[in-house]
């Protein structure tokens, strides 16, 4: 018996809460421009959660774009170094570890 006073206890407290903000729904320019504002911000296509996605998205790539213009400057520099053969030979020792055919390469590395 208690559970079914407290439903209705609490249904009465929501309608007269509903009756004291009802005074403002009952203007149509407030009543119309409340649901243009919940249409726009939360079931329109371009919705304030999908701005906010994409406004994070646009931020990663631009950040990942940063990243990728830094190494495309490197690899243009070495590029660069790479026109003379001794430069070509060097970074292929040191960088790629080949080697010529009477040699032998030893990778020491520390950790």
């Amino acid at each position: 018996m208690r559970c079914v006073y407290e439903l209705t206890h609490t249904f009465f407290i929501y309608i007269y809460t509903m009756k004291k903000y009802a005074k403002y729904f009952k203007n149509k320019f407030i009543f119309i421009s409340f649901l243009f504002l919940v249409h726009t911000l939360f079931l329109d296509d371009m919705d304030i959660f999908s701005i906010i996605g994409q406004n994070q998205k646009l931020n990663r790539l631009r950040k990942s774009k940063v990243e990728v213009e830094i190494e495309l400057k490197k690899a243009q520099n070495t590029v660069k170094k790479l026109r003379y053969p001794s430069a070509l030979e060097t970074f292929a020792r040191e960088k790629k570890l080949f080697k010529r055919d009477n040699e032998d390469i030893f990778v020491v590395s520390y950790e």
